[in-house]
């Protein structure tokens, strides 16, 4: 075993935000970095993810998942190198994915590292579209929306990473139509270019709801909602009868500071029969195997493509994720630390 080095940079979060997160909000701090303990893996991380759900972690409320703890590391989706071991079957040089981002070094338990191959894809899209991001665009799109062959389908902050997944895997599985939204003329374009939606609109440029309506004619069947707010409202208005929404995020109101107006149309739930479901990825995990091999097939004959926004640097951690929630990125916003 090589030197060990004796410390490691970490992300803590050292007050919780009000509103938008600030950037004395957060703090660089160095760690000391030990021989992993017996069952344990110590991992160089090589990139980790910055992820919208991450915001309501910096909130001390009671949630899905425990708020971040004031003073220590934050966590997230990482990957990295295992430069040290004390579990069977891992070895050093052996690549890993493991939830310990927002540091230079982890010592990881055994039982919560996942091999991956670095020859497959590149180790970054471990934590994108073959990772939880991608797993929850399939998950979302065929289960809990229960897509068919021939539904109009409708995507919000379709540029992300997880939008920009969902609107493939509908044309890819036979949707009518395609259509997304996004904050950007630029975005719009990626959209229809190279992630071929049929339609795509910059929701800047006018209200949600008649963008919408022009885009979908004939009116939608499935809703991915990663936004909320008055995206939200206007699927309602758009869905025909028997539509399905996947509730997946609200990124519209994660940094507001009062309670956000529900949609005004909720009574068109009862005519048109229609199905919110909220999801979360935890939930779907019997489907991994089954996604790692459609979504590595898509990957390879071309049909399903991806984009990564990569942040140089930990010390950039704070700007990338601040960057994410403003939408600044195109697909998967990621951290590399070189």
């Amino acid at each position: 075993m090589s030197a060990l080095p004796a410390s490691g940079r970490e992300w803590h979060l050292v007050a919780r935000p009000h509103g938008w997160p600030k950037a004395e909000d957060f703090a660089l701090r160095e760690a000391e970095v030990t021989a992993p303990a017996e069952g344990r893996v110590l991992v160089r991380n090589l990139h980790f993810s910055v992820d919208p759900y991450m915001r309501g972690r910096m909130n001390d409320v009671k949630s899905y998942t425990p708020p971040f703890k004031l003073d220590h590391p934050m966590d997230g989706g990482a990957v990295g190198e295992v430069v040290a071991s004390a579990a069977e079957g891992f070895e050093v040089g052996d690549h890993v994915l493991h939830g310990l981002g927002w540091r230079e070094y982890a010592s990881v338990p055994a039982q919560h590292a996942v091999k991956v191959d670095a020859s497959l894809a590149p180790l970054s899209a471990y934590l994108g579209v073959l990772g939880m991001t991608g797993l929850t665009a399939y998950a979302g799109l065929f289960e809990v929306a229960s897509f068919k062959e021939g539904d109009a389908v409708f995507v919000s902050g379709a540029a992300g990473a997880v939008g920009s997944q969902v609107g493939q895997m509908a044309r890819i599985k036979g949707a009518s139509r395609v259509i997304g939204s996004a904050g950007s003329d630029e975005k719009v374009k990626l959209l229809v270019e190279k992630y071929g939606f049929d339609a795509a609109f910059n929701y800047k440029n006018g209200p949600v709801g008649q963008q919408l309506k022009d885009a979908a004619p004939d009116g939608i069947d499935v809703y991915f909602d990663n936004v909320g707010g008055d995206h939200l409202e206007a699927a309602i208005s758009s869905f025909n009868v028997g539509g399905r929404a996947t509730i997946c995020g609200m990124i519209a109101q994660y940094n507001n500071t009062e309670a956000t107006p529900g949609p005004r149309n909720l009574a068109l739930v009862i005519g048109k029969r229609l199905r919110l479901t909220g999801m979360l990825v935890n939930d779907h995990k019997h489907l991994q195997q089954q996604f790692t091999e459609d979504v590595s097939g898509w990957i390879a004959s071309g049909e399903l493509k991806y984009d990564e926004t990569v942040v140089e640097g930990i010390e950039h951690g704070y700007d990338a994720f601040a960057g994410m929630l403003r939408g600044e990125n195109t697909g998967k916003m990621i951290v590399s630390l070189g």
